[in-house]
């Protein structure tokens, strides 16, 4: 079962929008947001990337199978108030890109974050 149509409501209702507006916004007619909304139909990749757009969110978060407001169990509470503090969508960003370091890389971006936060306090 798709969970497509389950958060596509879910979030278009959080940015406070009705169907009318949304299907506006993103050049689609009413009935096939409410299509998409009760699982009738499923969008192209085109039109979930124009839906995401207009939502403001992730194609990939439309499609998962859970969205989740908070970080799951087991998370030490570190890690759960950096993403707080950070957001999900930027501590996403960060941890997709920090795993295409080598342990060499992660040492040349941790020295060159060190240099900048340290030469601006001495200036």
């Amino acid at each position: 079962m798709s969970h497509f149509g389950q958060n596509l409501k879910r979030v278009r209702e959080e940015r406070k929008l009705s169907q009318q507006e949304l299907a506006l916004r993103a050049r689609l007619g009413t009935q096939t947001i409410e299509k998409y909304e009760s699982d009738l139909q499923i969008p192209d990749t085109q039109t979930i990337l124009k839906l995401s757009t207009v939502l403001d969110i992730p194609a990939s978060e439309l499609m998962e199978r859970e969205m989740k407001e908070y970080p799951p169990a087991g998370i030490d509470t570190e890690m759960e108030q950096l993403i707080k503090e950070l957001g999900p969508k930027r501590t996403k960003l960060i941890l997709r890109k920090a795993k295409e370091f080598t342990e060499e890389d992660f040492l040349r971006v941790m020295q060159m974050l060190y240099e900048l936060k340290y030469e601006k306090s001495e200036s």
